[in-house]
């Protein structure tokens, strides 16, 4: 580890700088995303157009929007989420880099693959959100709860916010393999404590499940169903890549 600590308030500064590269980074994500803005936006509503398009119930194929300014804040938003994800490498570079001062000189060379998995699995969570998640849970609500005396009017501002909180909590629950793998290599768990408190943490995802996502049965079990099979391969990383320790006289006490 570092041979000296630093201040408390150096440590707010340093906070401070990552925080502003970042903020750069997805501001510059968000100019170069707003010229798309529109484009963006249709692919982001293509699972739901579609679900909407084959519903015979369906009158229409297409969200509303009712205030003057809707329109115009929904593009703003859409180019701010896609500038989040263009500059995903680079909060996560940023991240590594405020934390890489605690750990040791052979810890700090996973800097490369620690942002290219982070930033693979933070893209990949909110793919299978898109193209899993979206669309069975679009077709749940849609088929289910629309009647004669009840039709969808989806409006653009409801359908961004939804789809934007489901899109980061998969993008952010995917990273849970990779933080096991980092707190296994610096033993602060292993295979074997996460296999015991298997039952704890199931509770603990369906609680996590219903806090992040919409208030809905379905949305909150597509979350907890990845995130209980994430738990179980992030015991298979422990088990395979984790700390090693050396067995105690009471550990192998407790094997006899």
């Amino acid at each position: 580890m570092a041979n000296e600590k630093l201040p408390f308030t150096d440590h707010l500064d340093e906070l401070r700088r990552r925080l502003i590269i970042c903020f750069v980074a997805i501001a510059i994500g968000f100019l170069v995303s707003y010229g798309f803005a529109e484009k963006i936006f249709q692919i982001l509503t293509r699972p739901l157009i579609q679900v909407l398009s084959v519903e015979n119930s369906s009158p229409s194929s297409s969200l509303i929007f009712t205030g003057l300014a809707e329109g115009f804040l929904t593009y703003l938003k859409v180019a701010l989420l896609a500038g989040l994800f263009l500059a995903t490498p680079v909060v996560f570079y940023e991240l590594w880099k405020f934390i890489a001062p605690g750990l040791y000189r052979h810890e700090k060379r996973y800097v490369l693959p620690f942002v290219l998995l982070s930033t693979i699995f933070f893209v990949g969570g909110a793919l299978f959100g898109y193209f899993i998640v979206f669309p069975i849970g679009f077709q749940f609500f849609i088929k289910n709860f629309t009647t004669e005396f009840i039709k969808p009017f989806p409006s653009i501002k409801e359908y961004l916010s939804f789809s934007t909180k489901l899109l980061l909590a998969f993008g952010t629950v995917f990273e849970l393999p990779l933080f096991i793998f980092f707190l296994s290599r610096i033993g602060v768990v292993d295979a074997k404590a996460l296999s015991r408190q298997r039952k704890y943490a199931i509770l603990i995802i369906f609680v996590a499940a219903a806090t992040i996502t919409p208030p809905d049965v379905i949305s909150q079990l597509m979350m907890a169903g990845p995130l209980i099979v994430l738990y179980e391969i992030g015991i298979i990383v422990a088990r395979l890549f984790g700390k090693k320790s050396v067995p105690t006289i009471a550990d192998e006490q407790t094997e006899e």
